[in-house]
């Protein structure tokens, strides 16, 4: 370990806990250091843009370089790489088609599917468009939309009619994708393909932002009211752990 480095980190995460920093004297003693070695660890902090001293109050605090550091580090994540260890996890618990899907330039995209162990066809392909307004995916997004944004959406692509049970009334719809958002995940039954049945949980990014989905699907004998009741927090657990990945805090209330 390089002591000196060791300390200068011991410093940035002291002075993080607190909003209107910390001074040198109650550093020194915190660490533990003389307060010539604590500020010329701060000197050096504060060259590098790390942390930073207010003019009037002469106490230390976070500098703005973190602010840019993570948001370099929050563009370069990779949804799919962020994601895989939960829709893994979700496959070997479930067995059943997990898909991950992303909400790009107003449309819901296919970019990851598991098929688990069940034999289950379906139309969805990694790389296809999935519909907005009848799979679990696609109403999660724009259940979390804003309301302006998911009408433009809807006008746009139109409401057209995949199974009997697909929703083509605009305001039943809107209906629907409140009660999704009031609880927390989305569902259809046969609503996109006849004989299948599909629940989705959202996944927001560092904004708080609606990003994509999480979802699990399976035959709709399979996925009765109870399997639906057993599968929903393991499937919100994972859309919050991808969330977190992607810089999104709880104390935005994913839920």
């Amino acid at each position: 370990m390089v002591k000196s480095v060791d300390r200068a980190l011991r410093i940035v995460k002291m002075v993080s806990t607190k909003k209107d920093g910390y001074s040198v004297t109650e550093l020194a003693e915190k660490l533990e250091l003389n307060k010539s070695s604590v500020f010329r660890l701060l000197a050096t902090l504060i060259e590098h843009g790390f942390i930073e001293q207010d003019d009037e109050t002469k106490r230390y605090r976070l500098g703005y370089q973190y602010l840019e550091l993570s948001a370099k580090l929050l563009d370069s994540m990779d949804i799919r790489k962020e994601a895989t260890p939960y829709l893994k996890e979700l496959e070997a618990l479930t067995n059943e088609v997990v898909h991950l899907v992303i909400y790009s330039q107003k449309e819901a995209v296919y970019i990851e599917k598991l098929e688990g162990n069940e034999t289950l066809r379906m139309h969805s392909q990694v790389g296809k468009r999935a519909p907005m307004h009848c799979t679990s995916a696609g109403k999660t997004i724009l259940s979390y939309l804003p309301e302006r944004e998911a009408r433009d959406i809807l006008k746009q692509r139109g409401l057209p009619v995949h199974t009997e049970n697909t929703i083509t009334d605009p305001d039943l719809l809107l209906e629907n994708l409140k009660e999704i958002r009031e609880r927390g995940y989305g569902q259809e039954v046969e609503e996109n393909e006849v004989g299948i049945t599909c629940i989705a949980a959202p996944i927001f990014n560092f904004h708080g932002d609606i990003t994509g989905s999480i979802s699990i699907s399976g035959p709709t004998i399979r996925m009765g009211e109870e399997r639906i009741q057993e599968l929903k927090n393991p499937l919100m657990e994972a859309g919050r752990k991808v969330s977190k990945r992607l810089g999104y805090r709880d104390n935005n209330n994913i839920e």
